[in-house]
């Protein structure tokens, strides 16, 4: 078993580090601060590269696999969670949703402008009224002559309203349910595609979320990504990769408030030495290293299983449950150990802790993922 990246990985790692120290670190707390969708660092990580990871290079992209693009997130995520929020929803979601189903003439007009970052991508499943259960989608496509009008909404949709692509589901045979439901390709600005912005969240809150609305938006079958009715068993496996890299995220978030709290420790005084010297502080970094390393091992053992074709779904689970809720812990053991200047803007670590949170919610929450393992775990019993 070898647990050394690959060469290539380790480059793509220090090259995004180096620009996370210049153009992310010194930023990160006023784009939370006003909300702000820093556009200007999401293009020139575009230009890197890193918003194609994925693609092929016909198509422009780098052609790298799912461990890359963990690794790059969580690098990014060590810095601002936000960011690598954004870099993987892009590479996971809408993007991957058109590369993987999508046909040749789909890969043509939409992937290489999306590996450039000259258009971002978004992916919209999630609704007012469904979220975990899919069973619960209102939004519908209805065949009327050679259109297809579509109506409903879509809730939540990171990239919402400055994505240019958004691949959302919707119900084209409502009595199958989940059976029924097909994927769209739309592009912004078609007529009754709408976007509403959504803020006052409580983490992320530089990640563009918001609300697609779509009022009889007509589109012809060049829009379908995938087969008629197959939309929700090809999202399942969108769903499984989008877990390898929130586990990423999760990841890079906890090695950040590790980081912080080390650098803190050394540096505040009490009593008369650096707290860093007390047990109880260090026992609580020396339990954050422990799952720190046993998150990551966790998140690249799905990437590599992902990337060598073989089954992963439950190992994302994992990675994705156990990386999340050791974020959390981690966090909030980062902003004890900064005290009152934890709960402060001013120390990186309280916007960790509530970053940390969504992990546990988003790609399907906490007690989503202990019902795919359980079940998975039951199988061979």
């Amino acid at each position: 078993m070898d647990f050394e990246l690959p060469e290539s990985h380790r480059a793509l790692q220090a090259s995004l580090r180096e620009f996370c120290e210049r153009r992310v670190k010194p930023y990160a707390r006023e784009w939370d601060k006003d909300e702000k969708f820093p556009m200007e660092v999401v293009k020139e990580l575009g230009q890197l590269g890193v918003l194609g990871m994925l693609v092929s290079e016909e198509y422009g992209g780098a052609a790298m696999d799912s461990l890359a693009v963990a690794v790059a997130v969580e690098e990014i995520a060590r810095y601002d969670g936000s960011l690598a929020l954004t870099v993987a929803s892009h590479n996971g979601l809408g993007t991957s949703h058109v590369r993987v189903f999508g046909n040749k003439a789909q890969h043509q007009r939409y992937l290489p402008k999306l590996a450039s970052g000259e258009w971002l991508g978004a992916w919209g499943l999630t609704e007012p009224g469904s979220g975990s259960d899919a069973s619960g989608m209102r939004t519908t496509a209805v065949r009327k002559g050679n259109k297809w009008v579509l109506n409903g909404a879509k809730m939540f949709i990171t990239q919402g309203t400055v994505g240019d692509v958004f691949v959302v589901l919707a119900l084209t045979s409502p009595e199958k349910r989940q059976k029924g439901i097909t994927a769209f390709v739309l592009e912004k600005g078609i007529p009754g595609f709408s976007q509403r912005s959504i803020h006052g969240k409580l983490g992320m809150r530089s990640s563009d979320t918001a609300e697609l609305i779509m009022e009889n938006v007509e589109v012809g079958d060049d829009a379908i990504v995938g087969e008629v009715d197959r939309g929700f068993i090809d999202t399942l496996k969108i769903l499984d990769k989008g877990r390898i890299t929130i586990g990423a995220l999760s990841v890079g978030l906890l090695r950040g408030a590790l980081e912080e709290s080390i650098a803190y420790s050394k540096d505040r005084t009490a009593f008369g030495q650096p707290i860093g010297e007390f047990q109880g502080l260090r026992w609580m970094m020396a339990d954050m290293k422990t799952e720190l390393e046993a998150a990551r091992l966790l998140v690249h053992r799905a990437a590599k299983l992902a990337d060598a074709g073989q089954p992963y779904s439950e190992e994302a689970s994992m990675a994705k449950l156990f990386a999340s809720e050791a974020a959390m812990r981690g966090c909030n053991k980062a902003v004890q150990i900064h005290g009152g200047y934890g709960y402060t803007r001013e120390f990186p670590v309280e916007r960790y802790l509530r970053d940390a949170k969504l992990c546990e919610i988003g790609e399907g929450t906490s007690e989503i993922q202990r019902t795919i393992i359980a079940r998975e775990t039951f199988k061979g019993a």
